[in-house]
This record gives structure tokens, C-alpha cells and sequence, in this order.
């Protein structure tokens, strides 16, 4: 081989190895560049940098991780307002040039600092949040009238753009949201929500946000059904309803003209339903009084009206301060039972000793001590969801 040769090949292994790194760089650079791009965010988009929890020293108590978003579309931007020319009266008159207004700016954006938190009860609710700019309510309409058939309670909550505090979600208003939280009762009087339930409302959202370019997470639902299930359990242990009996003597009856009397004059009222209710200040009933025939009371009682007995109900998780109106329901029974002569029994229509009475007394104030512990007093806001 000649030195010619031998410098030649040189020379082609020269030029091979410079295409070869500058290939290498090039896809170096684009892979970077595709990288950086569609990186996904380290922190939640909907969450606000103030809440985010910081690093502590020493022991680390379990807490339950946030869902990171998912972009299923490119993200929902509101339309362009084009210029527009306004004429006044002399640019009518064609004595001015006409004025370019400037574009309708969108509404500033809020601080994460200053933004209230999502009225969202952990305790009792399965949680789906929505991101996006500007999105009109009506988005939202199909899924909000599907998520009535979903068998539990949904509450639909918005943080209008430019706006700090939360709202009720009504897609039928003209209003932007940059943030929506929709939420599931975990629990009722009719049972736990069930996985299919959760994952229900997640797909029918899911469908939402790819239709209008928008950010979603949902909560996970296996850890949500079993705090459904958890709170079911509790429900179930302090679910209770007193009933007090006043009862006619033998074979006697109890005036009705005498009992809607005394009812009335302790501050009851009648409802659509027949059935009398001593009403608190929030209009929500402490008792009932029903009459135990299957007739219901009417608002006109003639005075040889009578029945077998009339019955006093006490609904336990739904009244606030509740040892002290089973008093008062009890002294109340006791008064009619004078006016009409008649005896004040249980449900298995024994007679009502002052021993039985404080029996029931120790068995509410347990029941109430345990939902106190549950961090559900009875008659709160959550206690009148739960049961419901």
C-alpha cells in the first residue's frame, strides 16, 4: 500500500468520525430541547406554592400524597378580542379621526397566597379538581346534570378567574373558573359509595377535561371507598332514633283536639306531611309529634277526635345539644300525658320510669361523646350531610 493510500484512508476515517459527532451532538441537543419541553411539573398546578409542606426534622407522620395532574389536551385559552373602533359624536360628525380602543384585558391573575382554600371535607368526600384559563361554566353542563344519577351527593365548587373565593358552580351563568373542585359524598343513611360509584364520576370528568383542553386529578378511589366504608361503620353505631309513647289508659283513647292544643301552644308546627315539628333557629326540627293512627294531624281537629296515642320522635345525630331537648322532649310528654290522661311508654310500650329515662340520657351522651371523637358533632353542617 502507498503512503498516498495510507493518507487517504486517514483522511475518509477523519471525515467519518467528524459526521459521527456532529450527528451525536445534533440528537444530543433536540433530546434536550424535546426534554425541557414536555417535562412535567414538579409541584401541582392547582396547588398553592404557600401550601405545599415543608421538610421537617425528627419523625415523619404518614400524610396522604396529592395527585399529580395529568394534561390530556393542550390547555383551554380564552378567545382573542380583536380592536374595536368606538366613534363619539364628532368622529360621527367626521370632525375626528376615529380611536383604535384597546383589547378587553383578561382579568388579573390572583397570588396562590391569596386564594382561599377549596371548601373540600376530607373526612367525608372523594374529591376530582379541574384546571384550565378562563373556562365558561356551560363546559361543565353535561356532566353536572350526569352526576345526578350517580346515587350519591356531588357538589360542584368554582374559583372564578381574578376571583379569591370559592363559589357554587351553576353551569347555566356566564362564568370563567380557573379552578373547579367537584366532590362525592362518601356516605349516607342509604350506605357507603361504592368503587364503581367514585370511578364514575372520575371517568364522566375525564371526558370533560379532554373535551375542553383541561388539567384533572382525581383522588385515588380505593383509598376513598375504604374511608367510605369507614365512615358508614361510624354512621351505622350512632344512627339512632328515640321514640316516646303517649298512650291511652285501657281501652281509652287520647283527645287529638287536646294534643294538637298542647303542641301548638309549645311552639309546633304543622308540616305538609301531617306531623307536628318543633323547629330551631337554623328550621331544622328538634322533635316530632305524630299521631300513631295512620291518620295525620290536620289543621282543623273537631273535639271528639281521638286515637289510640301520639308519638314523639328524636332523630340523635341531627340535633345539636342534644341531651338537653331530649329533656325537653320528655318533659313535653309528660304534659300530655296529664292533659289527656293517658301514660308515657317506650317503643315496646312500657312505661316510662325516671330510671329508664336516665338510662337513654347515659346512652346518648356516649353516642355523643363518639362523634365528637369523629370529628362529627352532632347537628354540625357535616352531621346533617351524613345523615340526611
Amino acid at each position: 500500500m502507498s503512503e498516498l493510500q495510507i493518507w487517504l484512508l486517514v483522511l475518509g476515517a477523519a471525515v467519518v468520525a467528524a459526521v459521527v459527532l456532529f450527528n451525536w451532538l445534533q440528537e444530543r441537543r433536540f433530546r434536550r430541547q424535546a426534554e425541557a419541553a414536555f417535562q412535567a411539573p414538579s409541584v401541582d398546578p392547582l396547588t398553592p406554592s404557600a401550601a405545599l409542606p415543608r421538610e421537617t426534622p425528627g419523625r415523619v407522620e404518614p400524610v396522604l400524597r396529592e395527585p399529580v395532574f395529568d394534561v390530556v389536551a393542550a390547555p383551554h385559552m380564552p378567545e382573542t378580542v380583536e380592536p374595536h373602533l368606538q366613534l363619539d359624536t364628532e368622529q360621527a360628525a367626521g370632525t375626528a379621526p376615529p380611536r383604535v380602543m384597546a383589547p378587553v384585558a383578561p382579568p388579573p391573575t390572583v397570588p396562590a397566597a391569596a386564594l382561599a382554600p377549596a371548601p373540600y371535607d376530607e373526612l367525608i368526600e372523594y374529591r376530582v379538581r379541574l384546571g384550565g384559563d378562563a373556562v365558561l361554566a356551560n363546559v361543565f353542563a353535561d356532566a353536572f346534570n350526569s352526576s345526578r344519577a350517580l346515587g350519591k351527593a356531588v357538589r360542584w365548587i368554582g374559583l372564578p378567574v381574578g376571583a379569591t373565593q370559592w363559589e357554587e358552580l351553576q353551569p347555566w351563568r356566564d362564568v370563567h373558573y380557573q379552578q373547579v373542585v367537584v366532590t362525592m359524598q362518601l356516605a349516607d343513611r342509604n350506605g357507603a359509595a361504592e368503587p364503581g360509584q367514585l370511578s364514575s364520576l372520575c371517568d364522566l370528568l375525564q371526558k370533560t377535561a379532554q373535551a375542553h383542553g383541561l388539567r384533572i386529578a382525581c383522588d385515588d378511589t380505593a383509598e376513598a371507598f375504604e374511608r367510605a366504608q369507614a365512615v358508614d361503620h361510624f354512621c351505622v353505631d350512632v344512627d339512632v332514633l328515640i321514640g316516646l309513647n303517649v298512650m291511652a289508659r285501657g281501652e281509652g283513647a287520647v283527645n287529638l283536639a287536646r294534643i294538637v292544643g298542647e303542641a301548638v301552644g309549645n311552639g309546633m308546627v304543622l308540616g305538609a306531611d301531617g306531623v307536628f315539628q318543633l323547629i330551631d333557629s337554623r328550621g331544622e326540627p328538634l322533635y316530632t309529634l305524630c299521631n300513631h293512627d295512620a291518620e295525620p294531624f290536620s289543621e282543623v281537629v273537631q273535639e271528639g277526635q281521638s286515637s289510640q296515642g301520639v308519638t314523639l320522635q328524636f332523630d340523635v345525630p341531627r340535633v345539636p345539644d342534644g341531651l338537653k331537648v331530649f329533656d325537653g322532649m320528655v318533659a313535653f310528654g309528660r304534659k300530655l300525658a296529664n292533659e289527656v290522661g293517658g301514660i308515657l311508654v317506650d317503643d315496646n310500650l312500657r312505661p316510662l320510669t325516671d330510671t329508664g329515662i336516665e338510662k337513654i340520657r347515659t346512652q346518648l351522651a356516649q353516642i355523643y361523646e363518639r362523634m365528637e371523637a369523629r370529628g362529627v358533632p352532632s347537628g354540625s353542617r357535616r352531621a346533617l350531610r351524613l345523615f340526611a
